[in-house]
């Protein structure tokens, strides 16, 4: 991004009552030029309402000056009582800066891709003699060669199990790799050929990694073709157990090739998408086609408007999805955009390599897109009765307890713990639109003054944390980040102890219900507890109680996971990671060197000083550590 960009911005005399509308703008028309850049309207309290990039400011700016818009940007228009601007040296750096700052701001008026996220890899690292094969996830900073993106986890896992059993590549870590003294269960099933103890040679070993990524290449019918040459020599030579784990191999080979589905032959490496709008909404549709394989697809829902065309969706879309991940070679679009040249344009840029963005018109290509198209169309389809059915439970569940109307943000808390250890907190959150896993949020609880076992307390320390943090970032409740409800796993007395925690924060206005197991603390017979009101069930057979249960098994579910992540984490702790400068590499050489880390405690400083990239500073610091703790 360019360095000498120019903020201009403007501030209405407090003196005056703000204008807004056209003659705002047109103020602002009159002071531009005709350098590219990126425009910012806002409303009244300083709220970004819509961002836009433009090849020339001024022409850009002027046609907001005119009326004959679509209802959506007259409505902008009204709203808008001042702007921003930031020039750049070029058009593609205008449209990078647009899609940054509509993820950034969430501008009401703009197009917006949500619940962005980040997509699994497969790594087959190269820091070790014996490299091994996991699922990655983010940055690319790990030595390796990656292969992706793959759809979901769900997707990477199923390659995995298969690649193991056909390549036989480890999948444990460093530091399990180094203690082994014999061959571990994944040897015994066949998914492992052992390094670690030496079953393998180091040149057999490479070999496999090497088939493994040429797999992952798309060279999968070389591959097979010689494991079927080497499974008949085996058996001509009567070696019937290893031309038996050749055709293992060869099968397991076949089996991820089924579950990828469509292979296209034309397509190296693409992503293919389809746009399907209907009733205000749209679905994106992405199938990811690598080594001519095909990786699985996702779909999205990002946020538009009535007026909003399939062009700017479609460009609204690949500007934001491509901003934090590498773009393929190429783009297959069901819809063209007006910016065709200059997304090719960025695109390339930000890869280092060319990047062609197309619409195809006949051929493989275009099924391609008929097939992501039709997938989006139905996608859109299950996801709009689905919605019907949650504005349907919604309005239930405020009829049942009494609310002003349906909620738009209900959140449910949960802890988990054994006897007090390990203890966290989860919130689930839900609206409209189902379970919105983004807005789920993980406590820590750290309140060194607990009670082991003291579920108000965790719970006082968990909605504190909460809303402290909420009445400092959106005091206004303008954010949309406030509950309409909360749900309390817990009977009259929690509701209790939950209403005095909100009362000292000053919050006062949110209902909140107490969800009891009821008789025989059995589903169906659940109680429900509102603040000096008796308490009541609903019907066994009522939508709403289902729903609600759902809503608590998710909450348990997700506090229950959060748990036993943070127990398995701990008890991988050893007390080097207490050790400053004692980062995964040095504790692996020292673990690799001593044995265990109470090794590691017992060395005199020597030993520690000949332990290889361990510096004699970090060597005294280690010893000090140990040492000093008597």
């Amino acid at each position: 991004m360019c360095q000498d960009m120019i903020d201009q911005t403007s501030d209405a005399s407090p003196a005056e009552p703000p204008r807004s509308g056209y003659a705002v703008i047109q103020d602002y028309v009159k002071t531009l030029d005709s350098s590219p850049g990126v425009y910012r309207m806002l409303d009244a309290d300083s709220r970004v309402l819509y961002v836009g990039k433009a090849r020339n400011l001024k022409a850009r700016v002027s046609n907001y000056t005119r009326p004959g818009n679509s209802p959506r940007i007259e409505r902008m228009i009204a709203l808008t009582t001042s702007m921003m601007f930031l020039t750049t040296r070029t058009e593609t750096e205008a449209l990078l800066l647009e899609q940054n700052l509509i993820k950034q701001l969430k501008p009401k008026y703009n197009v917006l891709l949500r619940d962005d996220k980040s997509f699994p890899n497969i790594l087959v690292s190269k820091d070790h003699a014996y490299p091994q094969i996991k699922k990655h996830r983010g940055a690319r900073k790990e030595k390796g060669s990656y292969f992706g993106p793959f759809a979901s986890a769900g997707a990477v896992n199923r390659t995995l199990n298969q690649l193991q059993k056909a390549f036989l590549l480890r999948n444990c870590s460093d530091a399990m790799f180094e203690s082994r003294t014999r061959p571990c269960l994944q040897y015994q099933i066949k998914r492992c050929s052992a390094p670690c103890t030496g079953e393998i040679s180091a040149e057999e070993y490479a070999a496999s990694v090497r088939d493994a990524e040429r797999f992952l290449s798309g060279r999968s019918t070389k591959i097979q073709e010689e494991l079927a040459e080497q499974m008949m020599a085996a058996s001509e030579a009567m070696e019937f157990e290893r031309a038996a784990a050749l055709r293992d191999r060869i099968k397991a080979l076949t089996q991820v090739q089924t579950a990828q589905g469509i292979n296209p032959r034309g397509v190296a490496e693409a992503d293919v998408i389809g746009l399907h709008m209907e009733g205000g909404q749209a679905c994106v549709q992405v199938f990811f086609i690598r080594a001519n394989q095909n990786w699985g697809n996702q779909d999205f829902y990002p946020r538009v408007d009535a007026d909003n065309s399939p062009a700017e969706v479609m460009e609204a879309f690949l500007g934001q999805f491509y901003s934090n991940k590498e773009p393929p070679r190429q783009l297959i679009l069901s819809d063209d955009i007006e910016n065709g040249d200059l997304m090719e344009q960025a695109l390339s840029e930000k890869a280092g390599r060319r990047v062609e963005v197309m619409v195809p018109q006949r051929g493989e290509k275009t099924e391609l897109v008929a097939g992501a198209v039709r997938n989006a169309r139905e996608s859109l389809a299950r996801r709009m009765a689905e919605s019907a059915t949650q504005a349907k439970l919604l309005k239930g569940l405020a009829e049942a307890f009494g609310l002003d109307g349906p909620p738009n943000r209900i959140e449910v808390y949960d802890n988990s713990h054994i006897q007090g250890t390990h203890a966290v907190g989860g919130m689930i959150v839900a609206g409209p639109e189902g379970l919105m896993k983004n807005a789920y949020r993980k406590f820590n609880i750290k309140g060194d003054d607990l009670v082991p076992g003291d579920d108000f307390g965790m719970m006082k320390e968990v909605l504190n944390r909460r809303f402290s943090r909420l009445l400092k970032e959106d005091p206004d409740r303008e954010k949309g980040l406030w509950p309409d409800l909360l749900l309390i796993d817990g009977g009259a007395g929690q509701v209790s102890a939950v209403a005095e925690i909100m009362a000292e924060h000053g919050v006062q206005d949110i209902p909140m219900v107490g969800v009891a197991k009821g008789v025989d603390r059995d589903h169906g017979k659940e109680e429900f507890h509102r603040l000096g009101e008796n308490a009541f069930a609903l019907q066994r057979n009522d939508p709403v109680l289902y729903f609600i249960q759902r809503l608590r098994d998710e909450a348990h579910r997700f506090a229950i996971g959060t748990h036993r992540a943070k127990r398995a984490k701990a008890m991988g702790a050893t007390p080097l990671d207490e050790v400053a400068g004692v980062g995964a590499s040095r504790k692996r050489a020292l673990l690799a060197h001593f044995g265990s880390a109470k090794a590691v405690s017992r060395a005199n400083l020597a030993d520690l000083k000949a332990v290889d990239g361990i510096s004699e500073a970090l060597a005294e610091r280690i010893y000090d550590h140990f040492h000093a703790q008597g």
